[in-house]
């Protein structure tokens, strides 16, 4: 029964005491996994790199300490590098110079709404793909090549280039891997940003890609047992199964996969945002986080998950984030952003989505990851005081993941039924049994909002197996959902100097009969034991 406020007399005057509601919940959670529970890769949560600024993330003459050392860390505990992927906007206004070192880029002026805009042409040399030899030993990398300006030349150059760095000894060293070749980023956008005219539409794009896309493969020597595969698609949105739109299931219903270059696509991408705020409007960080929010952003996508794996390809989102246009000020990079792309992240693995990209850029609102010093806020574009390098607020979250996935390369997932409106919750299982769970608590808790509520979750098991006796229990703390610092995991912190984790390790273990107890704002992982 929920506690309610209650009122005390002291002298003449009454005080209200608001007491914290408490409710509380029963889960059943199977003991092994049950049939079609997703599998779970170490690097479920993976990055796309706006590639006009791919030199800063990675060093030039050196590596970037920071960035790899946040990498690193995600290897410390599923022993698999993120995936990364260098493309969007700017590797359609990438063209290749042999008088260019790295790269040299134009900028457009800054703005409150866009402070870090993307470059509109980007010019780059050998270096600015030798670079890639900075990244962590055993990373796979997904690199876009320039379709919309329709210069077959620039994308010569472009794969040769590519192929020399990932051939070169430093790279095969360290067991860097280009795993995927991109042409073109959002192709049905090609017409609103004026790459193509009004008669733009998919059969064009389809005959464009087919030929270029054909180009790039004879140049990198692809074939069917190369480790190097095309992506397929890369769109802004999708028609779904409207067949005259931009989707999946247009471009196979028109013969790609049978063409020579489609018989290599392997990986179906698509690029979601759950808003926008290209034209500075508002965004509510509560509307971002709520459950049924998340799970209506990602089922829309069914239809086209559906298609992709009938004809035997993967799906990703090969490009993400909360809100489009580098995010919302005080939403993107707030701890309840965190919240929602731990809660997006996992159930897109129950929609059949094998792995997402979250998109970064220098000073970009919603980054996991600011890699370098910041001189104007990421806010307003205002000049600020020197920002080291530092994680934001999501990239707690994407922690959290790897920390439910782990090691061993045999994990899955389920979602748990909750009967909740703002409580989501995963079960995870190695060797198909029960290992941990995750639960999250999408109320927006803000300053002045009063007391804290929370939900109290009572397990219960079913399914053959031995039902655990204890749980180790690891909370994500945070002060608001408006918080862009001081979040703690396990009451350990991130945010240091150089990306490594600080603080004594606080895990509380309970027995599996006294159940948990989620806070508004919150994280919970458990480990069953």
């Amino acid at each position: 029964m929920p506690l309610m406020p209650r009122f005390m007399m002291w002298g003449t005057h009454f005080i209200a005491l608001v007491v914290p509601i408490v409710s509380a919940i029963e889960v059943t959670i199977p003991l092994t996994a049950p049939l079609g529970a997703a599998p779970l890769k170490g690097n479920l949560v993976s990055l796309s790199i706006e590639q006009d600024r791919w030199n800063d993330w990675a060093g030039t003459t050196e590596p970037n300490a920071f960035f790899n050392n946040v990498l690193d860390n995600f290897i410390q505990i599923t022993n698999t590098p993120p995936f990364v992927r260098i493309g969007a906007d700017s590797e359609d206004h990438t063209d290749f110079s042999y008088d260019v070192e790295y790269e040299e880029d134009i900028f457009p002026p800054s703005s409150t709404i866009t402070p870090y805009p993307e470059a509109t042409n980007i010019t780059v040399g050998q270096g600015f793909y030798d670079i890639i030899s900075h990244l962590p030993n055993g990373t796979e990398v997904h690199w876009g090549l320039n379709l919309r300006e329709y210069n077959l030349t620039a994308a010569y150059l472009e794969t040769v280039a590519l192929m020399n760095a990932f051939s070169s000894p430093a790279v095969l060293e360290k067991h860097i891997a280009l795993k995927f070749i991109e042409v073109g980023n959002e192709a049905d956008l090609y017409y609103d940003n004026e790459g193509r005219n009004s008669s733009w539409n998919v059969q064009e794009y389809v005959s464009e890609w087919e030929e270029f896309a054909y180009n790039v493969s004879i140049t990198a020597n692809l074939s069917k047992l190369s480790c190097t595969k095309l992506i397929g698609a890369a769109f802004a949105g999708s028609s779904h199964n409207n067949l005259s739109g931009f989707s999946p299931q247009a471009i196979f219903n028109l013969g790609i996969l049978e063409s020579p270059a489609g018989q290599l696509i392997e990986t179906i991408s698509q690029h979601h945002y759950s808003g926008s705020f290209c034209t500075g409007s508002g965004a509510a960080l509560q509307d971002l986080m709520t459950k049924s929010y998340i799970r209506g952003n990602l089922s829309a996508f069914i239809p086209d998950i559906e298609a992709t794996l009938a004809n035997g390809l993967k799906y990703i989102l090969g490009e993400t984030n909360s809100i489009s246009c580098h995010g919302a000020p005080n939403v993107s990079n707030t701890a309840g952003a965190a919240l929602w792309l731990l809660d997006y992240t996992l159930y897109a693995t129950q929609v059949g989505i094998s792995r997402i990209h979250f998109h970064e850029g220098i000073g970009y609102k919603y980054n996991l990851i600011q890699p370098l010093t910041l001189n104007y806020s990421i806010l307003d574009g205002s000049p600020i005081a020197p920002l080291a390098p530092h994680v934001q607020p999501a990239y707690y979250a994407a922690i959290i993941v790897a920390e439910a996935i782990a090691s061993s390369g045999t994990t899955q997932a389920v979602e748990i039924s909750i009967d909740e409106d703002n409580v989501s919750g995963y079960a995870f299982f190695e060797y198909g049994s029960l290992s941990k769970a995750v639960f999250i608590n999408t109320v927006a808790y803000f300053s002045g909002a009063g007391a804290r509520n929370s939900t109290h979750i009572d397990f219960s098991f079913t399914g053959l197996g031995y039902p655990p006796n204890s749980t180790s229990v690891k909370t994500l703390k945070i002060g608001y959902a408006s918080d862009t610092s001081n979040l703690t995991w396990g009451g350990q912190t991130y945010e240091t100097s150089d990306g490594r984790v600080s603080g004594p390790l606080n895990v509380d273990v309970l027995p599996v009969s006294s159940g948990i107890d989620l806070q508004e704002t919150e994280a919970i992982l458990v480990t069953f034991s």
